[in-house]
């Protein structure tokens, strides 16, 4: 389907008047912003911001061109430029042929047959995590924090064969990085790093310890690379290719940040939004209990229980229409383009929001409301890209094989097992960062399942 625009030369939204105050607003409420952009001029809004004028296109057709059919055209953008500073030119951050290259070495790690055979491992890691719920005697426990820790768990186990549990100051290290970025995304850049605010204090600490979280998995594998062929080995024996040595020491701390970052925080607030949606929906709850020990019985779960699962993936996949772990996809266009119809100048800010176009009207009936069934259901009509929880084209998410293994298994274990009930009085508030996580965590009580 072919969009048009006639009679427009730009499209519509608020007057470049109104730069100051949508600045303001981007500084408050991002998702907010957005969500009120699209239902107000469209799909297709141009939203001045400071001395920026943003793109938002927010139909599955201008998805595909952005980031699959002209992909070529259009680099990271707006908040992931200046995220660089946090994380240097990781996977998540790079480009060109620096890109290409890190995403061929780093590729093989997530084979289908590589995933198969590490389902034993996320099956044990699951376990754990149930027990340790079981003991906590019905205290309050925040389980972002506990899914934060499987997470970190699963991907030191599966791709670095390191244990990430002795480095104790990960997920702090990594909130800071993450509100340096979005600081730098509101801020449009315009703050230098010497500034000494609290935040970009925080965040110096912060790289300091995550470089040394590096450096410390670095020199722990020492020369034991040849006969081990994990990401953390290939990295290695990548950046000892390089020429100039100091170039590959740095390529390699960017390439591991990125990968500690964004090899957990995804799936740590997938599974988070997830046991906050489960609580509100009892039936859901008690659907995915029954799957679990129809398919499961007593034992764990293997990798063939993936395509047995079928209600706890439906669960999962709304679970991410609702709240993509990856909310913005930001770009800027390097030479000019058209999308859907408007003229689009080399050079400008394209957005392309996961957490509108996943509630776009057209293609999702009642957008808002929590209905997993919809996923078991047939999509009819429904554009492919009117779903990209893990975006889409060449940059489409390596890991999201794993992480969707990770996530069903912990959900079936978790329901089969265990009730979590969140705390009364307690309001979740979604906070926009590089992922879309939940301020001020998600305290819950445990108690066993129902028989």
């Amino acid at each position: 389907m072919t969009l048009t625009a006639p009679g427009r030369a730009v499209p519509p939204g608020p007057p470049r008047s109104a730069a100051l105050r949508m600045l303001m607003v981007m500084s408050r409420d991002r998702l907010g912003m957005m969500t009120d952009a699209a239902g107000r001029y469209g799909d297709a809004v141009r939203i001045p911001v400071g001395p920026k004028t943003l793109y938002l296109f927010n139909h599955p057709d201008h998805a595909k061109h952005v980031l699959a059919d002209n992909a070529a055209n259009y680099h990271k953008g707006i908040g992931l430029t200046h995220a660089r500073r946090a994380l240097g030119d990781g996977l998540l951050t790079s480009e060109g042929a620096l890109w290409r290259k890190q995403r061929q070495v780093i590729q093989p790690a997530f084979q289908s047959r590589r995933i198969a055979a590490q389902a034993t491992v996320v099956a044990d890691e699951a376990a754990g995590l149930v027990e340790r719920l079981r003991r906590t005697g019905g205290a309050p426990v925040d389980v972002m924090e506990q899914m934060t820790a499987l997470t970190l768990g699963v991907l030191g186990r599966t791709l670095l064969d390191a244990d990430l549990g002795a480095f104790g100051s990960i997920g702090d290290d990594f909130a800071a990085v993450q509100d340096q970025a979005m600081f730098e995304l509101e801020s449009l850049g315009t703050v230098p790093a010497w500034v000494p605010l609290p935040r970009q204090l925080r965040f110096r600490r912060a790289r300091r310890s995550l470089s040394g979280i590096v450096d410390r998995l670095v020199a722990a594998r020492a020369d034991g690379t040849a006969d081990r062929d994990d990401v953390l080995s290939r990295l290695i024996t990548s950046a000892r290719a390089e020429t100039d040595p100091r170039v590959g020491r740095q390529r390699l701390r960017d390439e591991l940040v990125t990968l500690l970052l964004a090899g957990h925080e995804t799936t740590a607030s997938t599974l988070s939004w997830t046991l906050h949606l489960i609580d509100d929906h009892p039936t859901v709850r008690d659907r995915l209990r029954d799957e679990a020990r129809t398919v499961l019985g007593d034992r764990a779960p293997v990798f063939e229980d993936l395509h047995r699962l079928t209600y706890t993936a439906a669960v999962l996949n709304e679970v991410m229409r609702l709240y993509p772990p990856v909310w913005i996809l930001p770009r800027m266009s390097l030479a000019p383009d058209v999308i859907g119809g408007y003229p689009v100048p080399a050079g400008a800010d394209v957005l392309i929001c996961p957490f509108t176009l996943h509630r776009h009207p057209r293609f999702w009936a009642e957008p808002d409301r929590f209905d997993p069934d919809r996923f078991t259901r047939d999509a009819g009509d429904r554009p492919r890209y009117a779903y990209i929880p893990f975006g889409a084209g060449p940059r489409f998410c390596v890991g999201n094989h794993l992480g969707m293994m990770e996530a069903t298994f912990v959900i079936a274990m978790l329901a089969r097992e265990l009730t979590l009930t969140k705390v009364p009085g307690h309001t979740v508030v979604r906070e926009p960062m590089l992922s879309l996580r939940m301020r001020g965590g998600l305290p819950m009580t445990i108690s066993p399942a129902a028989e």
